[in-house]
């Protein structure tokens, strides 16, 4: 009966995204920051923005070929990003690669399945902008823009907490 009582008043297992927060090892930035601007080229010879997501939710990844946790948490971020795509997220994977390597990070992309949107840093301009000094590192920038959540190293961005983290703030 205590059980019981004690579970009635902790409310519904919907827990706001601070818990999953924390379970995932989310850090929120110091200070209130909106996201940077940028443009990237891709793979296959385009450019990538991150203005063109404005008003979604971007999980933005920094990695390398070269990284052997990044390429490990990317499989769950594609899990991730299929199950929550039609609900407004994005994942961005920003390759720091250095130059001469489009062919490799392609080819990757392409053997991995990977759908989400990937873009090429080899002078590390944008993880700089982001003051990225560990990959992989994560940013999540909520719908206004502003930068939400960090995450050093890598995650596991499938698993139940990271889904319910993203389900609570794409409402």
């Amino acid at each position: 009966a205590v059980l019981a009582l004690l579970v009635g008043l902790l409310g519904p297992a919907s827990a706001p995204a601070s818990e999953p927060a924390k379970e995932l090892e989310l850090v929120r930035p110091g200070r209130a920051q909106t996201s940077q601007p940028f443009e990237v080229a891709t793979p296959e010879g385009g450019t990538l923005s991150l203005a063109e997501y404005r008003g979604r939710v971007v999980l933005l990844n920094f990695w390398a070929t070269w990284c052997e946790p990044c390429k490990e948490e990317m499989p769950a971020m594609e899990r991730l990003y299929q199950k929550h795509r039609a609900q407004g997220l994005v994942v961005l994977a920003v390759s720091n690669d250095s130059e001469g390597s489009t062919r490799r990070v392609a080819r990757f992309i392409k053997e991995s399945g990977f759908s989400f949107p990937v873009g090429l840093d080899p002078r590390m301009k944008v993880a700089n902008l982001y003051r990225v000094r560990v990959l992989p590192s994560s940013m999540v920038i909520d719908r206004k823009g502003a930068l939400s959540f960090i995450a050093l190293g890598p995650r596991e961005w499938d698993k139940p907490a990271a889904h319910q983290f993203f389900e609570s703030i794409l409402r």
